[in-house]
């Protein structure tokens, strides 16, 4: 018998309403807008220019301050190491007059046994497990001669400075590990930094780096106004104290007129100060062109801090190998203040240095990827200046 019943129609049923086929594909193809435009977001996680270049510029800094660590490390690797050398060195002479003073000891020894003397204490004092549990037990001293007893004398001192001495070397050594694994450590993290940083340029398309670029040089020319200002500032401030000088001499020379003889006049007091910054900005300019190289002081690359260091060097005042060491190294001065010679601490970190040569400009070693050149001191604009030092 056959059913009376009607077919179902085809499609599917949403919210118990039943739909056509023509309504499921519409429904499919909502459905595969909707995933789209959720995953569109994902396909435009790419950080922007601007976001992309702070990035680096971070990375960058941080591996400047992880360099400033190197460099402490390294140092402090050195001065430990010297000391370490030195304490072996003394440990290897003391050990040798240790071992003549025991030779001399033991001669005294084999002569009483050859010649059967009744207390054989050189050979007893010897034996002990060491020279004071010998004398806390016997009256030894009382019964030597008197080169036994120098000779002793000697022995007892040697062995106590000896073992003095390689106590010293053991805990200096234990030191220098320590020292030499803040180095690995140091350089490691500015490796990182680096490699992260070079990572994120390669991700940028030729137009993106030529952007890049061309803001780079914007900064630039902002930094060259910036230092055009402060340039006309310090001549104006200048200008006046000429004047105020002038007169001054004006007034002091008109009132002692009366006074015998040809008057010399008295050079600044700072001149001494001019003398050695002429020298520093003369081997800084010489160095212009050579490669920044991180935890390089020279003479084929150089550091920010190894620059500044061997600048002054050369004008005979030694400065501290790290920026966060130079920038105690002196006098602060205001900005407005500034000689040539002086020192520009940049970030609040003090993670970079360079040395001032007037008008608002400077020769300092940038960063990794570039070379020592004369630059506005506004390169990463006002508020990165830290202080000004000067260092003699």
């Amino acid at each position: 018998m056959a059913s009376h019943r009607k077919s179902r129609p085809t499609g599917t049923r949403v919210a118990g309403i039943r739909t056509p086929a023509l309504a499921t594909a519409a429904l499919t193809s909502v459905a595969l807008l909707s995933q789209s435009a959720n995953a569109a977001p994902e396909a435009d996680d790419k950080p922007s220019l601007e976001e992309v270049e702070k990035k680096v510029d971070d990375l960058y800094r941080q591996a400047e301050s992880a360099t400033d660590k190197y460099n402490a490390a390294k140092e402090k690797t050195a001065k430990q190491r010297k000391r370490v050398d030195t304490l072996l060195d003394d440990v290897a002479q003391r050990t040798q007059k240790l071992n003549e003073a025991r030779e001399e000891l033991g001669s005294f020894a084999s002569a009483q046994y050859r010649t059967g003397a009744a207390a054989p204490d050189t050979a007893t004092f010897l034996l002990a497990d060491t020279p004071q549990d010998y004398f806390d037990q016997t009256q030894l001293m009382d019964r030597m001669t008197g080169r036994q007893k120098v000779a002793v004398d000697d022995y007892v001192t040697q062995q106590s400075e000896t073992m003095k001495k390689r106590r010293e070397a053991t805990e200096s050594l234990a030191t220098l590990t320590d020292s030499q694994d803040g180095l690995r450590t140091a350089k490691a993290t500015v490796q990182r930094k680096l490699a992260a940083a070079r990572e994120l340029m390669s991700t940028l398309t030729a137009e993106e780096k030529a952007r890049l670029a061309a803001i780079e040089k914007e900064k630039r020319a902002e930094a060259a106004r910036k230092a055009d200002e402060l340039a006309r500032q310090q001549a104006a401030r200048q200008k006046a104290q000429d004047e105020a000088a002038q007169q001054q001499d004006s007034g002091s020379s008109s009132s002692g007129s009366a006074d015998s003889g040809s008057s010399s006049s008295t050079p600044p007091a700072d001149s001494s100060y001019a003398t050695k910054a002429d020298k520093a900005l003369a081997f800084a300019r010489a160095q212009i062109g050579k490669p920044y190289v991180w935890g390089a002081v020279g003479p084929g690359s150089y550091d920010c801090s190894g620059l500044t260091q061997a600048a002054w060097k050369a004008a005979g005042v030694t400065l501290p190998r790290t920026t966060y060491d130079q920038v105690n190294a002196g006098t602060t001065v205001p900005l407005s203040q500034a000689r040539p010679g002086d020192l520009v601490f940049f970030y609040d970190d003090v993670t970079h240095v360079g040395i001032y040569i007037g008008n608002g400009m400077m020769i300092h070693a940038p960063k990794p990827g570039t070379y020592v050149r004369e630059e506005s001191i506004f390169y990463d604009g006002e508020s990165a200046i830290h202080s000004m030092v000067r260092p003699a």
